[in-house]
């Protein structure tokens, strides 16, 4: 048994002592699960679905949609980023606050403080099933101040992408239960990772492989004509990374493949390379219970990949998102922003959200419009104004927005029967 301290009303006390059944798979999905001839996740001392929800923000994987996903037995994400979004008193609090570092600090508290709800909240709806992470860029400015919050309000895991956690260990060397996840794209990544953090005696509890060029949101690539690169394939990327942990000692330690993971065939060919679960994002955030506008979630189940668009971030890094009418404009003005591009005083927000921000530091090399507030745009349903991260392939269930169970059961190849029960 496990027993985690929880947060509830996100100040930082201990509410009340959590503890974990032996078994984290609930029974209502098991004999589904036994069907479908997958392995379980072995992690956390836990046995899981393999199936894990990836960290989407801003605010559309929240307490809502990862507590869901843990009720069932899978691994729930919430994203960090600027969780203020879903609470209106904080929302409140926050509204024209001045700009410069008081300003800022209003900001960062109110998000530290929706943190901890939002944890708490998914560990309700959790029921003591799955396990449930946070989800920290490395790129964003609050890094620290969020993977420390994460720790302190009783997550069973961090996730980290968008960036190498190098530091991720020192963070978390007061929370040893707690697992630490890099989200990387090939091996020479998981081989710098796993170098560096051996100094500081904390390996990686879990890998995530993402390919980005089926992946939504920021991608793990250089640049954005590297995202086809061979080496991030899973058929190579896979293996070499499972040779990099037996060569380290951790040949038990979770391969997660990442990006394009539709079906149950998806599942059972990664897990015969040798991945223990799969990670998917776009699949859950148009689930009924993802924490995003309806609206969002359509423009997400409607979209083709031909509708893609690869860009470079804001953050300096490749990404891809539907192609609206926010951002074709903006990609067809973006080389004479590009041109003009120079450092300003302030944030446009007062958020500062990134570390490094093409459009705050005038790097004409990178993208030059505030992410915060497209972002939460797209979270509000702005169809014209929002940007949507999304990634490639077809839906499981097309255009239809469904409930996080069936698509789990569509996951471990179940038929939707008459009356809503599913069957092997």
């Amino acid at each position: 048994m496990v027993n985690d301290s929880v947060d509830l009303d996100g100040t930082g006390g201990t509410a009340f002592a959590h503890a974990y059944p032996m078994q984290s798979i609930p029974e209502h999905i098991l004999p589904q699960f036994r069907s479908s001839g997958l392995r379980p996740l072995q992690m956390s001392g836990r046995e899981l679905l393999p199936i894990i929800q990836g960290g989407m923000g801003i605010g559309v994987s929240a307490h809502r949609l990862a507590g869901n996903v843990a009720a069932e037995g899978g691994v729930g994400t919430i994203s960090a980023v600027d969780l203020r979004h879903h609470h209106p008193d904080l929302m409140e609090r926050t509204r024209g606050v001045s700009a410069g570092a008081e300003g800022k600090a209003i900001i960062d508290a109110a998000n530290l403080e929706a943190l901890g709800r939002e944890i708490a909240a998914a560990r309700q709806i959790a029921g003591g099933h799955g396990l449930l992470a946070v989800n920290v860029m490395r790129a964003v400015s609050e890094y620290s101040p969020h993977v420390r919050r994460a720790l302190e309000c009783g997550i069973d895991a961090v996730v980290v992408g968008a960036g190498l956690p190098l530091d991720l260990p020192d963070l978390a060397a007061d929370y040893p239960h707690v697992a630490l996840v890099p989200i990387l794209s090939d091996s020479r990544g998981v081989n710098l990772v796993v170098r560096k953090w051996e100094r500081k005696k904390r390996m990686p509890d879990a890998i995530v492989l993402e390919h980005p060029d089926y992946a939504g949101g920021h991608l793990g690539a250089a640049r954005v004509e590297d995202l086809t690169d061979p080496r991030f394939h899973f058929e190579r990327a896979v293996p070499e990374t499972l040779a990099i942990l037996r060569a380290a000692g951790l040949e038990d330690t979770p391969v997660i493949a990442a990006g394009g993971i539709r079906t149950l065939a998806d599942i059972r060919r990664l897990q015969d390379l040798g991945a223990a679960a799969v990670q998917l994002g776009t699949p859950f955030a148009v689930t009924l219970e993802g924490d995003a506008h309806p609206e969002f979630k359509r423009v997400l189940a409607e979209a083709r990949d031909e509708d893609m668009v690869e860009f470079t971030s804001v953050a300096g890094l490749p990404a891809r998102a539907v192609g609206t009418p926010w951002l074709r404009r903006y990609l067809k003005s973006e080389a004479n922003l590009q041109a003009v591009a120079h450092p300003k005083k302030r944030c446009v927000n007062v958020l500062h959200c990134l570390a490094q921000c093409g459009l705050m530091d005038g790097n004409a090399k990178w993208g030059q419009f505030c992410i915060d507030q497209r972002l939460a745009a797209a979270l509000r349903g702005d169809i014209r104004g929002g940007l949507f991260f999304r990634g490639r392939g077809a839906l499981p269930f097309g255009d239809q927005i469904r409930s996080v169970h069936d698509l789990v059961l569509r996951l471990l190849g179940c038929e939707e029967m008459a009356g809503g029960v599913a069957t092997p």
